[in-house]
C-alpha cells in the first residue's frame, strides 16, 4: 500500500491509502478531495490541480510539456504544482503530502 496525505483548502489533513499504479486523481476523489478531474485524465483541463510538498516534488517524474501548458491555465499555480492526474503512484511515493489549492471545488458536487 501506498500513503498519500491530503492537505485540505483549510488545512485539514486526510490521509489515504492507495494502490502502486493508482492515478493521484483517483486516491484523491475517493478521500472526497474537491478536484473535478473534468476531463477524466486526458490533460485537456486543470481542474485536478494539486500542490505538492516540496520535500516531495522533486521524487517525481518530471511533468511533460503538456502539463506544464494546462498548469498555466490552473488558479493558484506553485512552482511544485501537478496535475493529480499526471501522477502515477509507485512504493516510492509511500508517504506522499500534496495540498489542495483553496481555488479547487469539484462541479459535479454541490
Amino acid at each position: 500500500m501506498v500513503a498519500v496525505h491530503f492537505i485540505t483548502a483549510q488545512g485539514k489533513r486526510v490521509a489515504a491509502e492507495a494502490k502502486a499504479g493508482d492515478c493521484l486523481l483517483e486516491v484523491a476523489q475517493n478521500a472526497d478531495m474537491p478536484l473535478e478531474g473534468t476531463c477524466e485524465g486526458q490533460m485537456a483541463c486543470s481542474t485536478c490541480h494539486v500542490i505538492v510538498s516540496p520535500d516531495w516534488f522533486a521524487r517525481l517524474p518530471r511533468a511533460s510539456e503538456d502539463e506544464e501548458d494546462m498548469l498555466d491555465l490552473a488558479a493558484g499555480v506553485s512552482r511544485t504544482s501537478r496535475l493529480a492526474c499526471q501522477i502515477t503512484l509507485s512504493e516510492a511515493l509511500d508517504g506522499l503530502e500534496v495540498r489542495i489549492p483553496g481555488e479547487s471545488h469539484d462541479m459535479q458536487r454541490r
